[in-house]
């Protein structure tokens, strides 16, 4: 059975996201929240809480036993970017650009 848990709006860049994610796919979800624990990049704690988001989808609306949940499919897609304007010196401004990101997790469960 297929579970997913999706965060939107990360104040994450998802170039940044990517980094921790691609080294999640694949892995039991337990296993990935581990080493989400010691990864220092900020965007490690938005991925862990998705995937825990999504362990309890799994536990709570379809009764599945989180032992046996693992990663099939993550990504952190972009999402709106912020632009605002700083002005500078001699008249001129400076842009300012705030990305964010959509990190999707999809379980599956594996025996």
């Amino acid at each position: 059975m297929e579970v997913r848990a999706v965060t939107k709006f990360t104040g994450v860049s998802a170039q940044k996201a990517r980094l921790v994610v691609n080294e999640m796919r694949g892995r039991q979800a337990k296993e990935a929240l581990d080493i989400l624990q010691f990864m220092p990049q900020s965007a490690a704690q938005v991925v862990a809480k998705t995937i825990k988001s999504a362990l309890a989808n799994a536990t709570e609306n379809f009764g599945l036993d989180e032992d046996d949940m693992y990663i099939t499919t993550i990504m952190a897609d972009d999402a709106p970017i912020r632009r605002w304007r700083r002005f500078g010196a001699r008249g001129r401004f400076k842009p300012w650009i705030r990305r964010s990101s959509h990190i999707t997790v999809i379980l599956e469960e594996r025996f």
